[in-house]
């Protein structure tokens, strides 16, 4: 397989397949499954990333993977996905490790929750499943943090099982071969087509090459997934809420046992919005008050 830098998977595939016009209706036929895996392997194998994630099937590395995947872009996963791995090795490293400690590994990856549900679902599995990830996705998606997507991808890459999902990549090849003319397109018209599709002797690596057909369409083709009805732009990061709960914990973490006081004067925040997202975080337990002032749980 050929790597290649995965911000920068920019060969255009030369397809014999085209854009298939259909609905959920039309029952696909197995000269037009072939035609489709076969244009997506075809691609894979010159231009698939050659990603730390995909090189191992240890069910702990894959999970720590997937949950970083949620909502952070592939590069900035690679440059903290080994660190993390480094430092937490396995589930009862980080099951037993500070909560500090794990936010300032994380620190650069926003969407912080994420970190915390990394903590409770290691907690959960040494202390409920004697240390192994559960292959079952049903089981799967009773951990923090997981849905059905991401239940359904941990599967099939740690465990080989074929699981039907759809994540953003997947959804943009769907939308740009099935459906071009089709505008608030749904996942329920796109998940009968995957589950048609998919191939069943492996899984794993069907995934991956239509993860990267997915990245090859969005860099060369105006984005299909902007014809989805699940579509939303995303509101602006500076200045906002997610901002500055971001630069609360990674001065708590640099600096704990401060008040809020301490806290607006080194952020040069509003006071009434800095008490709300204060309030917030010792909420979800990220933070605890003790004695007027705050630091990480």
């Amino acid at each position: 397989m050929k790597t290649v830098k995965p911000n920068i998977l920019k060969e255009k595939s030369n397809s014999t397949l085209g854009p298939y016009r259909c609905n959920s209706e039309v029952k696909l036929t197995a000269a037009v499954i072939r035609k489709f895996q076969d244009e997506i392997y075809s691609f894979y194998k010159k231009n698939g990333r050659d990603l730390p994630w995909r090189m191992t099937s240890d069910p702990y590395h894959i999970l720590v993977s997937e949950i970083m995947l949620q909502q952070t872009q592939v590069q900035r996963v690679m440059e903290k996905y080994e660190l993390f791995i480094r430092i937490f090795p396995d589930f009862y490293s980080l099951s037993n490790a500070p909560l500090q400690k794990i936010l300032k590994t994380w620190q650069g990856m926003g969407y912080n929750r994420r970190a915390i549900a990394l903590k409770k679902i290691a907690q959960k599995i040494v202390n409920e499943f004697d240390g192994n990830l559960p292959t079952s996705v049903e089981t799967l998606m009773t951990f923090p943090g997981i849905g059905r997507a991401t239940a359904s991808a941990i599967a099939a890459f740690a465990f080989q099982c074929t699981t039907v999902f759809i994540e953003t990549n997947i959804r943009r090849v769907f939308i740009h071969y099935f459906f071009p003319d089709t505008e608030n397109v749904k996942d329920s018209d796109i998940l009968p087509l995957v589950e048609k599709t998919v191939c069943t002797s492996n899984p794993r690596e069907w995934y991956y090459a239509l993860m990267d057909y997915g990245v090859m369409v969005k860099q060369n083709y105006e984005n299909p997934n902007r014809k989805s009805a699940h579509y939303k732009r995303q509101s602006p990061f500076e200045g906002s809420n997610r901002q500055i709960r971001g630069m609360v914990l990674k001065l708590l973490v640099q600096e704990p046992n401060i008040s809020a006081r301490q806290i607006g004067q080194k952020l040069n925040t509003h006071k009434d919005k800095l008490e709300y997202i204060i309030a917030q975080l010792v909420k979800e337990g990220f933070i605890k008050k003790i004695r007027g002032k705050f630091t990480v749980r």
